[in-house]
């Protein structure tokens, strides 16, 4: 059976680049029919931030993501928080040493600095030189009686070339003579990512390990605990990285980057998921909008680049614009609900707050943009202040069609989206403007914008006192 696992440090919130990890693992096992698993790497406890393991699988949910097993859900694999399995850790450090392939190390932070120190200053690579490696048993016994603070670390072989094999990148060489002796259990008795790794994944019988590039030197490393326990490795992805339009790679310092940012901000979670896996995954055509179902049925390794994707803000805007006009009215109004409520006009007529919600939902970008565009219809006197606009509204023309509308407007019992076409057209007959003379005048009375909704729809909306309101402040611009 597929099994993949999605194994966050809780250190702080959902990064884009985890979620894409998430999402390329949760893809995979729904169209193998295989299990997701939620685990937490929660061993740097320096680190931990509270709270952070429950938004993680919030945002994991908002996204749309579900957890076959977990650290909240439980599992027969389980525990499923690292910090809860520290006795199965050591007992396979200790078969590792027992086999003579990790080793007790004495070394001190001070030494270690001076270690580093004189490798910086003769150009050589930084690595740990392996001197307690050569200690013999006896020194190891008399030195663990004595010194509290050790590590134990993990003997890399000498002079051997490693041929691995991933399902991006295809056949990877790495020397051993590059890699450093590393640290498998701390100081503080726990185990390092690369030993609870490699122990976890196997005995929760993963299939398939999904991880960032930045991974990819620790691979040999997690082979050779493979190795030395016996036991069969997972197969390995890499995903390439996630970068900024400067080819940096995308972080905090250049924008925002946590999945709950482009939640508050009002992307809807199909969109986030749908311009997130495009990061990486190439289509075999043209389509660019994916149900989940269909991310689903379509998804495969073999079609993930090699090379960095560039995080394009622009390109998810207008994804999340499309799947915003194709939501009902009813669905875009329950969405939009927890963004209204953060406005002044949240205890305003529902039955007029969906007929506004319905008539910008072509103007939305995000959810959140609907607290800037309610003041249009609700706030008692919404100020013009485009210059442009305002310079415009101040030619002859421009105040003839406006007094022209409010003549006939003051002549009409009322103002509805029906008749306002009819409106205009005396307004057009009596004062022989038209065309682009006509209309721009009164989108920007009525609007205040250049491009606003369709102005039917508003004028509908606001009725005949509020139409010649907006009117009366245009002339006296």
């Amino acid at each position: 059976m597929v099994r993949l696992r999605f194994a966050p440090s809780p250190t702080g919130y959902l990064h884009v680049g985890g979620l894409r990890t998430a999402l390329f693992s949760y893809l995979y096992a729904r169209q193998q029919k295989g299990a997701f698993i939620f685990r937490l790497e929660d061993t740097d406890q320096q680190r931990l931030v509270e709270g952070a393991e429950d938004n993680l699988i919030k945002m994991l949910q908002w996204a749309g993501l579900e957890i076959d097993e977990g650290a909240d859900k439980g599992g027969e694999y389980g525990p499923y928080r690292q910090s809860e399995r520290l006795p199965v850790y050591h007992k396979h450090a200790q078969q590792l040493l027992d086999d003579g392939n990790a080793y007790h190390c004495f070394c001190s932070s001070e030494t270690l600095d001076a270690m580093r120190d004189e490798q910086k200053a003769k150009n050589l690579p930084i690595r740990y030189d392996g001197r307690c490696r050569h200690l013999s048993s006896q020194d190891v016994e008399e030195k663990l009686k004595v010194e509290s603070s050790h590590v134990v670390r993990m003997k890399i072989p000498e002079n051997e070339q490693m041929v691995m094999s991933d399902l991006i990148r295809g056949t990877v060489i790495i020397e051993t003579d590059q890699l450093d002796d590393q640290v498998l259990i701390k100081a503080d008795g726990f185990p390092t990512y690369h030993l609870a790794v490699v122990v976890d994944d196997h005995l929760m019988e993963i299939s398939h390990v999904v991880r960032g590039e930045e991974w990819l030197p620790s691979l040999p490393k997690h082979l050779l605990l493979f190795r030395y326990l016996k036991w069969r490795p997972p197969q390995f992805a890499h995903l390439p990285l996630i970068l900024n339009p400067d080819r940096s790679k995308l972080s905090k310092r250049q924008g925002d980057v946590a999945v709950e940012d482009f939640r508050d901000k009002g992307y809807l979670p199909e969109a986030l998921v749908n311009f997130i896996v495009l990061l990486g995954w190439n289509t075999a055509g043209d389509q660019e909008l994916f149900s989940f179902q269909e991310l689903i049925e379509n998804f495969s390794f073999d079609r993930v680049g090699k090379a960095g994707s560039i995080f394009d803000n622009e390109k998810l805007n207008w994804m999340n614009q499309q799947y915003l006009h194709q939501l009902s009215p009813d669905e875009l109004f329950e969405r939009l609900i927890p963004y209204i409520r953060d406005t002044a006009f949240a205890d305003q007529d529902e039955t007029k707050l969906r007929k506004v919600c319905s008539i910008l939902q072509p103007r939305l970008v995000t959810l959140a943009d609907i607290q800037d565009k309610l003041s249009l219809f609700f706030e008692e006197s919404p100020q013009l202040t485009d210059p442009e606009l305002i310079e415009a509204l101040r030619e002859d023309s421009a105040q003839t069609v406006l007094r022209a509308f409010q003549e006939e407007a003051r002549n009409t019992e009322a103002i509805t989206e029906d008749n306002f076409p009819a409106i205009m057209k005396s307004v057009q007959k009596s004062t022989g403007i038209k065309g682009k003379k006509l209309w721009p005048p009164m989108r920007y009375a009525l609007t205040l914008e250049k491009n606003g909704p369709d102005l039917p729809l508003v004028a509908g909306v606001f009725g005949k006192k509020r139409c010649l309101r907006m009117i009366e402040q245009a002339l006296n611009l």
